[in-house]
């Protein structure tokens, strides 16, 4: 095929590496793989391709670098959704037609171009509350509200010009570089507020807009929608399908959105209405083709997700700035303040000037969360009432407790003798401080008072995944399979906050069923960050003192000593299986030839009988498809090599069926040396030369993974 000019493979779920052969087609002008599995990196013969001016690669599995003469020599690539590091370099930010944009959320956690970056999140005081958009349309009055312009006819990244949003745009449309990024309406609409729907802005794969400097709290967002492009008579123009999906913060909101049938017509204006909460100071709503729908009917360039207008506001009252403090007044504030921290601070030092020398490490750490008195958590538990214990962690007992407004709380005890308790004290208020995250476990505070070091968290109703999934009898809950699912993804999103999104960098190091807390809607949250690690990535991650728990500990971690975010994207891996299965990994044993419930999956992978592993107490109440994506994504996240995991945002994607899921591209044997691994493990463990470094949950059973007896912590310096 040397006189190929185009090639178009689109959405065929083609797996494995680009082949090299593709290369050697010098007359190709446009190809096109997009939304696919292939993996690997770019082959290095595409440089020969002179002719190329259209290469479209979105949703694979790509990685490596991007070749730099790529950049220079096509005049329209996307490369987005995929699992690239970025470009060799890059020397302009000019490039309008490159789309980088989900290629770079290993690098940026807002996700977006690095011109784009620039005032996101908000730089100064978050003052607005309120926003409102007219897609694609100049300014206009509907009511008393005034809807800003949006006529940008690009689809790179833009500022407004009052600063109040921005939009983020990566794709070409398919075949066609002259298709604007705004339409306009050919049809008389009868609806209320039609110069709302006269115009909308379009895009063909990913569209984010981005409320800027918002004021905290819970907002009501409206989506105004109209299909102004295909209509409903017997043209050709109505034989096209829009199909899309929304997302609001993150979450999922529309999957599969069709505007026309929404609507019960074209022409129609249909309003979406969600509530959603802006912690920080930026509200995201994203608009994404995930290659459904019709491309070429009507008209090449017409599909992907249409926006017609946003409107923003909050459902609580906001600070307008109209009331000003006087001169006297802020300095009369200031100098209380500053008196409460002198107290405070003094009140620290006497506390920490008690306790014995070898407590210097509590001394010099820069405490940040909230401070409870010992005599508030003696009132709290009944002075630790036996009543009130519901679990016991490798460093002492958990309690639950009732503080005076009727909040519980969960009361972690740690051993004031242990050295190796005050470092895991030491790092779980200052990891957990610095973490704000809906599927980690929240910390209130501490206490550092007398001989005690007591941690001080949210209760968590339904204790630990461990004791759901395989705890004695009566403290077994029944989750079904959506509920499953729901556990996964929220295990998936509070990793991937960690590795990709917090200001710190954390690798967990200890992500097991015992450290999975429910809460009473079973939202799964994180929690013991005793043995977390900041991810340093100019360092050679290699780890002198090795921590974690047998059975989850990635195998070069566990042999070599190399630490990674990989290392958590094997533990969920093995936790993923343990879900879906029922059983624990380190416990079951079908036969006495294997070692641990992942050895038995490799076996049953290569038998072609995985879905076998399903909980038998789920009967028939689950999906066949759904259960062997989830355990061919728990064998590619216990992949034995490293590089070949995926990430944690990529995991979070497939779960949101936003991306394909993963086929592991390597199916380890079932191997001896894996098994060797592990019983020498065991009997290093059986000799004493171990020693438990791991905390458990701060409100778990006793045994501390749900009744698992032959699940041992590990550390080794």
């Amino acid at each position: 095929m040397k006189k190929l000019q185009r090639l178009v493979l689109r959405n065929l779920s083609i797996s494995g590496e680009i082949p090299d052969y593709i290369g050697e087609m010098e007359m190709l002008m446009n190809l096109d793989l997009s939304f696919n599995n292939l993996s690997g990196e770019i082959p290095s013969n595409f440089e020969g391709l002179k002719r190329i001016s259209y290469l479209y690669l979105t949703n694979n599995f790509l990685s490596g670098t991007i070749p730099i003469w790529i950049l220079r020599s096509t005049e329209n690539l996307d490369v987005s959704y995929n699992n690239f590091s970025g470009p060799s370099s890059l020397t302009s930010c000019q490039q309008a037609n490159v789309n980088l944009v989900a290629s770079y959320s290993p690098m940026y956690s807002d996700s977006i171009a690095p011109c784009f970056k620039r005032n996101l999140p908000c730089a100064g005081t978050a003052k607005n509350y309120e926003l409102f958009i007219n897609c694609g349309g100049g300014s206009i009055t509907v009511g008393n509200q005034e809807f800003e312009g949006d006529t940008s006819q690009q689809g790179p990244s833009t500022y407004s010009e009052s600063g109040k949003w921005a939009y983020s745009s990566t794709g070409d449309f398919i075949g066609n570089t002259n298709v604007k990024y705004i339409v306009g309406n050919t049809s008389v609409l009868n609806i209320p507020n039609p110069e709302l729907y006269m115009t909308a802005r379009l895009n063909p794969l990913s569209l984010k807009y981005y409320g800027l400097c918002l004021q905290r709290g819970n907002y009501t967002v409206k989506l105004h929608f109209a299909e102004i492009m295909f209509t409903d008579d017997q043209r050709y123009s109505s034989l096209g399908k829009r199909v899309f999906d929304v997302s609001i913060q993150g979450e999922k909101v529309l999957r599969d959105f069709n505007i026309a049938e929404e609507a019960n017509g074209a022409g129609r204006e249909i309003i979406k209405t969600f509530s959603t909460i802006v912690d920080g100071s930026t509200l995201e709503i994203s608009f994404q083709w995930t290659g459904k729908g019709t491309n070429a009917i009507p008209d090449i360039g017409v599909y992907g997700p249409l926006i017609s207008a946003i409107s923003v506001t909050p459902n609580f009252k906001p600070d307008r700035g109209e009331a000003k403090l006087s001169v006297g007044a802020i300095l009369g504030i200031v100098a209380a303040c500053l008196v409460a921290v002198g107290l405070l601070l003094t009140c620290l030092f006497i506390f920490l000037r008690k306790r014995e020398p070898e407590d210097s490490e509590l001394r010099s750490i820069k405490l940040q969360a909230g401070y409870f008195s010992l005599k508030q958590i003696k009132a709290a538990t009944n002075y630790f009432d036996p009543a009130n214990k519901i679990g016991e962690g490798g460093f002492g007992p958990v309690y639950k407790g009732v503080l005076p407004d009727g909040s519980a709380i969960a009361v972690k005890q740690l051993s004031s003798k242990s050295k190796q308790g005050n470092r895991e004290f030491v790092t779980e208020i200052g990891m957990i401080s610095a973490l704000q995250h809906p599927n980690l476990v929240k910390l209130f505070g501490f206490c550092i008072e007398e001989n005690q070091l007591l941690l001080i968290y949210e209760y968590m109703e339904n204790n630990s995944l461990a004791l759901a999934l395989f705890g004695p009898e009566r403290s077994r809950l029944n989750l079904d399979w959506e509920t499953r699912c729901k556990i996964c993804l929220g295990i998936a999103r509070g990793l991937a906050y960690l590795h990709e999104e917090s200001r710190l960098k954390i690798v967990h190091r200890d992500i097991k069923a015992t450290n999975v807390l429910l809460d009473k809607d079973l939202n799964a949250k994180i929690s013991d960050f005793g043995l977390a690690r900041l991810s340093e990535e100019e360092n050679t991650h290699i780890s002198t003192r090795i921590a974690g728990t047998i059975g989850y500990m990635a195998p070069e971690y566990a042999m070599r000593g190399y630490l990674t975010d990989k290392a958590d994207v094997y533990s969920f891996g093995v936790v993923t299986l343990e879900i879906v299965s029922g059983k624990s990994n380190t416990s079951f044993r079908p036969r006495e030839d294997f070692v641990y419930l992942l050895d038995w999956a490799y076996v049953l992978q290569e038998q072609g009988s995985i879905i076998e592993l399903v909980d038998e107490r789920l009967g028939k109440n689950y999906s066949d498809k759904e259960a062997m994506q989830m355990l061919n994504l728990a064998l590619a996240c216990t992949n034995p090599s490293p590089s070949l995991r995926p990430t944690m945002s990529s995991v979070v994607s497939m779960l949101e069926g936003q991306t394909p899921m993963q086929i592991p591209s390597v199916k380890p044997a079932h191997a001896e040396g894996e098994k060797l691994r592990f019983k020498a493990f065991e009997n290093l463990y059986n000799d004493g030369a171990a020693q438990s470094t791991s905390t458990n949950g701060p409100w778990m059973g006793s045994s501390g993974s749900g009744g698992n007896s032959k699940e041992r912590d590990y550390a080794m310096s």
